[in-house]
């Protein structure tokens, strides 16, 4: 038998396993925004994910697949995020959201939250600090699960 250490992994590659189970819904009418989401989502070890380009195709893939989690632009055409946020609270008040704007501002963060966001990232920022407040929201749902 030999004495060499079995190697565990990090703890942070353990997150990103745990995370694999996890399926998310992106929604933003800005095509450069989903891509950059996905691969951001991806990285942090989300496997199954959905996009639309919209309030009503969102609703519609959200119906179907039931993902565990919604990332949702505040600003779209047609269905804004807050009236599609309200619309997935109505069907399934457990929804997890976390919403993703440009809108750097107290009371639209306060908002959202009173909705019932699990996470607010601002799109502006650097990609490490939204990856890290992305993890933090996704890791809180493992914790939910960990807890069923």
């Amino acid at each position: 038998m030999s004495n060499v250490p079995v190697l565990q992994g990090s703890p942070r590659s353990a997150r990103i396993a745990a995370r694999a189970h996890l399926s998310a819904l992106i929604v933003d009418d800005e095509s450069h925004v989903r891509a950059f989401t996905r691969q951001m989502l991806t990285s942090l070890g989300v496997a199954t994910i959905w996009e639309a380009n919209g309030g009503a195709a969102g609703m519609a893939l959200y119906a179907e697949h039931r993902p565990s989690v919604v990332l949702l632009d505040v600003n779209m055409p047609f269905m804004s995020g807050d009236v599609m946020m309200a619309r997935l609270m109505a069907i399934d008040p457990t929804v997890a959201v976390i919403v993703m704007t440009s809108a750097n501002k107290a009371e639209i963060v306060r908002f959202f939250q009173e909705l019932g966001a699990i996470g607010y990232v601002l799109k502006h920022i650097p990609r490490e600090e939204a990856m890290d407040l992305m993890a933090d929201a996704l890791d809180s749902l493992l914790v939910g699960d960990e807890m069923d």
